[in-house]
């Protein structure tokens, strides 16, 4: 099984703007072989910093805080014991219905900056409310403007699976908008009983939502405007690369944000109809 992280720059100042061509997420490595990617935007990670951590100076030390905070929570059941274990594996299954639409957006709460000590340990269903939070996202795609496939809840520190289990249950059924109907029971749980240094509880979101099309198309904007004026291509064709692979990128970055719309539009009876059409 194959995760990748994937870290996308700021988008201003012509570095960054090369880096589209650079680091588009679609190219074949990631989108083809890679089974479930985690996208995380220091756009987002900065307004993280700025908005709810109220560092008025971040430096990338206090971004890669929040993204290892991250990573750690992703991975921390197979280091750890826990209630209810989850693995690498067990996410792919879990949280990709579609071979595709295998780029998360990830979230963690509760958000401390550096060295930081959290005064009071908070409940689960104050870890929940924070974690479902658009502010929380690593990611620079608003999921209210999306729905969810599938999500997970990886929790760590000492809880109740039941509580866990009812706040899960809670947040779909107050929120069914912002998930598809045709996917049941499509938010996975689990529980490592060890905490992260310095709380008593965390949990790490892993949410895979339509709304991640927004930083597609903002990525195939910058992309798109470079490309058809040829700006830096000479670089990459210098090194060996062939014009027709950044036009078939191009192609690839543009089917997905259609696959994205295309289940975000679908509904239960839409699907229905169209296993009758089958039959």
């Amino acid at each position: 099984n194959h995760g990748d992280f994937l870290r996308r720059p700021l988008p201003q100042g012509v570095r960054h703007r090369r880096g589209a061509l650079q680091r588009h997420p679609v190219r074949p490595s990631v989108g083809e072989n890679a089974d479930e990617c985690m996208v995380i935007d220091n756009e987002a990670l900065y307004d993280i910093c700025f908005r709810t951590l109220k560092l008025t100076t971040p430096t990338y030390g206090d971004l890669n805080h929040l993204v290892s905070a991250a990573m750690s929570g992703v991975t921390c059941c197979l280091r750890f014991p826990g209630q209810l274990n989850s693995d690498l594996r067990k996410l792919a299954v879990n949280l990709i219905p579609f071979p595709r639409l295998h780029f998360f957006m990830i979230g963690f709460a509760p958000l401390t900056s550096r060295g930081s000590q959290q005064y009071r340990a908070l409940t689960v269903p104050e870890l929940t409310q924070q974690m479902f939070d658009a502010k929380n996202m690593m990611c620079a795609a608003d999921p209210r403007h999306g729905r969810y496939l599938t999500a997970s809840a990886l929790f760590r520190g000492r809880m109740s699976t039941k509580e866990v289990d009812e706040q899960m249950l809670n947040v779909q059924n107050k929120n069914s908008s912002y998930f598809v109907e045709w996917i049941p029971n499509n938010i996975k749980s689990s529980i490592c009983d060890i905490p992260p240094k310095g709380l008593k509880m965390a949990v790490t979101f892993i949410g895979n939502s339509t709304a991640i099309q927004e930083m597609f198309k903002r990525v195939a904007e910058q992309f798109t405007a470079m490309f058809r004026r040829k700006a830096f291509l000479h670089w990459y064709t210098g090194e060996g690369m062939d014009e027709m692979e950044f036009t078939e990128a191009e192609s690839n970055m543009n089917d997905l944000v259609s696959e994205y719309q295309q289940y975000q539009d679908a509904t239960a009876e839409e699907e229905g109809e169209f296993e009758e059409e089958e039959a």
